[in-house]
């Protein structure tokens, strides 16, 4: 360029050395801070979440009814319970605790061990008297039905669809009430 001096010239067209130093980066404000962090927490969190479903896809989510969990009474007996004083009820009651001692089982009356199923207890405590029979099988039915809704069909397929006899005891002691109840 005419009418430059050269030392302007060559600082002028001159390319930077490369010093090996990264430039500082301009600071950010503090929205843009925080975007950035709510963007990476957005990130963790979606992290977790697959994290969590596949940790817990296993787990059995049916709900829990709190007379599953809780057995121990909440008040203490000093004294035993008396038996009903109504033959379903004391029939029912006696078939509750058959079935605890004995055991449970399902798809049979009785097992070889001796467990017994819902009707098998009420079949063993009713001692032949198949009237009283059918009906402690028809007050445990409208219990379960009561409890369960209409779409359950007898007493042995109520039975035979559970994995432990927890219910199963659970019901004929809660049929020894409500007969109880009933003056049956």
């Amino acid at each position: 360029m005419p009418g430059q001096p050269l030392d302007m010239l060559d600082e002028a067209t001159s390319v930077p050395a490369n010093t090996g130093s990264v430039a500082e980066p301009a600071e950010l404000s503090l929205e843009d801070r925080l975007t950035l962090i709510s963007a990476a927490m957005t990130v963790r969190l979606d992290e977790a979440a697959v994290a969590y479903e596949v940790n817990t896809a296993h787990i059995d989510t049916t709900p829990v009814d709190l007379a599953d969990v809780v057995t121990v009474p909440l008040t203490p007996r000093l004294q035993p319970q008396p038996l009903p004083a109504t033959p379903i009820a004391a029939l029912l009651e006696r078939a509750r605790a058959r079935m605890e001692t004995d055991g449970w089982c399902a798809g049979a009356l009785t097992d070889e061990s001796g467990a017994v199923c819902l009707l098998g207890a009420i079949r063993k405590e009713a001692g032949g008297d198949r009237g009283l029979e059918a009906d402690a099988a028809s007050v445990v039915l409208n219990v379960i039905r009561r409890r369960f809704g209409d779409d359950v069909d007898s007493v042995p397929s109520f039975n035979d669809a559970h994995r432990s006899g927890r219910i199963p005891v659970r019901m004929l002691g809660e049929a020894a009430s409500m007969a109880d109840a009933q003056g049956l």
